[in-house]
This record gives C-alpha cells, structure tokens and sequence, in this order.
C-alpha cells in the first residue's frame, strides 16, 4: 500500500470507530444518570467520612445536562472499546507477517481487560484515598464542589489509569518489531522506576507521598511484566525457540 492508501484506510477506521461509538452513546443515553449514581459514590463517601454534605453543586444551568452527555460519551467509549480496538487491529495487521496476525484475539481481550482492570483500580483505590486525602485536609473550610469539577477529576484519575495499564501491550508491540528488547528494559530498569515516579507525581491529584506511591506501584509491576512479554515475543527469542523446536 502506498502512503495515500494508508491515509485512506486509517480515515475509514476512524469513521467506523466514531460510528460505533455514537451507537455507544445513544445506547447509554437513557443510562445516564445511573452510572452518574456509580460515578460519584467516591466523592459522597468521602464527604460523609469528614462530615459533610453530602452533595455537589453546579454554577450553571447548563451543567448538569452537559454532564450526562459527557457521561454517556463515555459510557459510550467503553461500550464501543472492542469494536475501536478491532478497527485499530484492522488498520496494523496488514504490516504484519501471517504467523503474527494470530495475536488478534489475545489483543483485543488483553487490551479491554487491562484498560477495565486499570480503571477499577482507579475508582476503587486511588480515587477514594485521594478524595479523603484532599477533603480531609481542607475539612476547616466548607467545600463547594461542582459537578463538572468532580467529573473532571474521576475522567482523568479512571482514564488516565486505564491508558497506564495498557504498558505490556505497547511493550508487546515494540518488541516484537524489535525495536525494544527484555535486556535493554532490565539493563534501565533503575531509569524506568525513576520516570515512573515523575509521571505518578505529575498525574497523582495529591501531593503526598502515599498517593505517588499508589500511582506508581502498578506501574512497576506492569513494567516487570513488560520485560517478560517483551522476552517472549522479541523476534530473537523467537528465532531461538524456532532452531531449538527444528
């Protein structure tokens, strides 16, 4: 294919990924609110731990109608993530060898489980002691927390975890187009951490080490894990195992 054909296959799986997640999005509509009830039981117990009201504020009339139309995009993603995913796949395989091309069905589910997998960590562990972290230590004052500042933050702390579960996959395909191999990842393991840490302080909502910390230990471990999968598909490795079996 040459490069206009490329643009012209990736600007068709584009449209496809936006339809599907319009399709997503009136699907979830009628569900707005209730996944709104799911989506801010963090911050409701949070203030109901330091004694507060229970409950948030908008400054203007718009903003409660534009949250659900955010939230329901964002159901809608979710819900459309297989389908934009296997777009995705459609749009790299073709520069793939044959024998690679049976990743597929590994890839898509590995990618939706860590980005979910990701996300629940998020909205089960660091959202809630971030939240009790923040409104503790401003609890002298009465909060006024608006809706769109607090969904602001759960979009950011739930899909920004989401994208950092996704590490063993772009590792998966780094290595095996060689460009990264498991001894070059374990020879700069102590660099990784560092990095690692840098981007737990910049992306945690907190400034207390506890929270860095809770950022950034799912981080490593993904990151070990990374080396392994990298050991494994690394077109060396492979080459190895294949003179080995024959």
């Amino acid at each position: 294919m040459g490069f206009l054909d490329h643009l012209e296959e990736l600007r068709k799986r584009i449209v496809y990924s936006i339809i599907a997640i319009a399709v997503g999005f009136f699907a979830c509509w009628g569900y707005a609110e209730n996944i709104y009830e799911i989506m801010q039981r963090p911050i409701m117990d949070a203030l109901a731990h330091n004694g507060l009201s229970a409950k948030l504020v908008y400054l203007n009339p718009t903003e409660p109608f534009n949250l659900y139309l955010k939230v329901g995009g964002m159901a809608g993603l979710f819900v459309a993530s297989p389908f934009v995913l296997y777009q995705l796949w459609c749009f790299i395989s073709p520069g793939l060898y044959r024998n690679e091309k049976r990743y597929v069905m590994p890839f898509m589910a590995s990618t939706v489980a860590l980005f979910l997998a990701g996300g629940y960590f998020g909205y089960k562990l660091v959202l809630p002691q971030a939240l009790v972290f923040l409104i503790g230590y401003g609890k002298a004052f009465q909060p006024m927390i608006t809706l769109s500042e607090y969904s602001s933050l759960f979009l950011t702390i739930i899909v920004g975890l989401g994208v950092i579960f996704e590490m063993p996959i772009l590792v998966f395909f780094l290595a095996l187009m060689g460009i990264v191999s498991a001894g070059w990842m374990w020879r700069n393991l102590r660099y990784s951490i560092l990095v690692i840490f840098i981007i737990a302080a910049i992306i945690t909502p907190t400034t207390d080490i506890l929270n860095m910390c809770i950022f950034a230990a799912p981080m490593v471990a993904l990151y070990v894990l990374s080396i392994g999968i990298a050991w494994m598909v690394h077109p060396k490795q492979r080459k190895k195992r294949a003179e080995k079996n024959s």
